[in-house]
């Protein structure tokens, strides 16, 4: 018998009312994330980590080595994957390197060479991608590839049944640096390269812009040791080894400068070559005379090379003591017109400086150098003039023996004020110690107390008072221009206003018709009526 319909509760009939309501107005209710919703890289990432494990679980899994490879192919280390994908490899290898099987076993049977065959040409598949990312303009990612490629080459030098000395010339280690000599890979990736502590000797032929910049940086790491103790890969049993020794590394970067310095160098290369022979090429050599030659050359070659040439025979002759009898003759050579107009003149006095320290030398050299830029200086711009005057004042407080050239006097005679003074320097002697110029006097400073520049004609007439002052000093006057000159004189404060008195004339080209006034200069040079 069938019973009686109930009727809804209250609640059934909220639950319908909610039906009803708009569904685009509604609240969302909120999903749980499952495995599916992750971001698609991470699932992949892990993939990779996976594969990676079973690689160096079982041997089945070799083939999965190639499936890695593409993953690096495909973003070609544009992306997390690709990157994630090569350390991966790595830590494959490394570890294959490690249980030797990369080696191909005696008498081992067709099957196993076959495989040890494969894994080789993936290992140099592997190496090929890593030495492609080198070359890329994102340093993170051609860090990471000289990063796994050095990994690599330790676990082959320790792992594998090779000599030591044929697998750093010919093997991974080679082509790195050939990869790095590239041109289109960037200096910090060479830098880095060279803090890997690596000292071994290899050969070098074309892109020297590269080359120079590699071997300063391998320079800087032989220069500083007295011995070696720590290598990057195994170190060597034989405690005579080549390696071992300062000596042999000294020869081999040697040998490497002298190839670049004897090849066909831009004035650019030059010059930077020439910036880093005090101080990091000089010390790598065994026989430092051996530079003599490319400095000579470079004097020779004219411009600011001279300059940068003459800084390193002096640095030559001062530690190494090198003789070179003829280096303040081309010193002086350097004296000339362009000198004080030149962008290198603050570089010039600086070295200059360091040059004519000494107070044992002669008074006859120091006087012309003193007189010859006393010279230059009536025809240098104001900016230069600055320079020389305080430069003349400290070498005449240093060699006191050369004072006698601000109080010489003229002999007095009725024809001397008509005719003038001769003068015993002979500017165009070339050889410092034979001009005269001690016997000189420093009358061209007494010509600049008169100079158009207020500010030049204030500080030559330091010479004329009494040399209270010890010294001054240079860094003070070295990066003076016309622009830095006019800069000083426009932000000075005027304390007082200047009195100007300027009648405006009534009439300029004709004469007034009052006698009062006077007429301009126009009217009694030109009639214009």
């Amino acid at each position: 018998m069938p019973g009686a319909v109930a009727e809804p509760t209250g609640e059934r009939k909220k639950k319908r009312k909610a039906v009803e309501v708009d569904r685009n107005t509604a609240p969302k209710p909120k999903v749980r994330k499952t495995e599916k919703d992750r971001p698609r890289s991470a699932g992949i990432e892990e993939a990779i980590l996976l594969l990676e494990s079973q690689i160096l679980e079982s041997r089945k899994n070799y083939n999965s080595i190639a499936t890695l490879l593409r993953h690096v192919q495909i973003g070609n280390g544009q992306d997390q994957t690709s990157i994630t994908a090569a350390v991966a490899l790595c830590r494959v290898f490394c570890r294959l390197i490690a249980l030797g099987s990369l080696s191909k076993p005696e008498e081992a049977p067709r099957s196993e060479i076959t495989i040890v065959q494969w894994l080789q040409v993936q290992l140099e598949a592997y190496k090929q991608l890593l030495l492609s990312f080198l070359s890329m303009a994102d340093l993170v990612v051609s860090s990471t590839a000289l990063t796994l490629l050095m990994r690599l080459l330790k676990g082959e030098t320790e792992s594998l049944n090779q000599a030591s000395d044929d697998n750093w010339r010919n093997g991974t280690f080679k082509s790195v640096v050939s990869r790095l000599i590239a041109a289109d890979t960037t200096d910090p990736i060479r830098e880095e390269f060279a803090d890997n502590d690596i000292l071994a000797e290899f050969q070098t032929e074309d892109l020297l812009d590269n080359v120079i910049t590699m071997t300063n940086s391998l320079d800087d790491k032989i220069g500083e040791r007295t011995s070696f103790d720590s290598f990057y890969a195994e170190r060597p049993k034989e405690k005579k080894h080549k390696v071992r020794s300062l000596t042999v590394h000294k020869k081999q970067a040697q040998e490497l400068w002298l190839k670049i310095l004897n090849g066909n160098l831009t004035k650019h290369q030059r010059k930077h070559i020439l910036g880093m022979v005090s101080h990091q090429i000089a010390p790598c050599f065994t026989r430092v005379e051996l530079l003599m030659d490319f400095l000579t050359d470079s004097f020779n070659a004219g411009g600011s090379l001279p300059l940068l040439a003459l800084s390193g025979l002096f640095h030559l002759m001062q530690e190494k003591n090198l003789d070179y009898p003829q280096f303040y003759t081309k010193l002086y050579s350097l004296l000339s017109s362009e000198i004080l107009h030149s962008k290198h003149r603050s570089r010039f006095f600086r070295l200059l400086n360091i040059f004519l320290s000494s107070t044992h030398l002669p008074a006859a050299l120091v006087a012309s150098f003193i007189k010859r830029l006393a010279r230059l200086s009536l025809f240098a711009p104001p900016s230069g003039i600055v320079v020389v005057v305080p430069w003349i004042y400290n070498f005449l407080k240093s060699h006191p023996s050369c004072t006698f050239m601000i109080h010489r006097k003229a002999e007095h005679s009725s024809h001397r004020p008509r005719e003038g003074m001769d003068d015993p320097f002979d500017m165009k002697e070339p050889d410092p110690m034979e001009t005269n110029a001690i016997d000189s006097s420093l009358w061209e400073i007494h010509t600049l107390q008169s100079h158009y520049h207020p500010n030049v004609a204030t500080i030559a007439k330091i010479i004329s008072e009494q040399f209270t002052k010890q010294a001054y000093n240079l860094e003070d006057f070295l990066d003076h221009s016309y622009s830095s000159m006019l800069t000083a004189e426009l932000s000075k404060e005027i304390k007082k206003a200047p009195v100007v008195e300027y009648e405006i004339p009534k009439k300029i080209l004709f004469k007034h018709t009052d006698p009062m006034q006077r007429d301009s200069l126009l009217v009694s040079l030109w009639d214009f009526t």
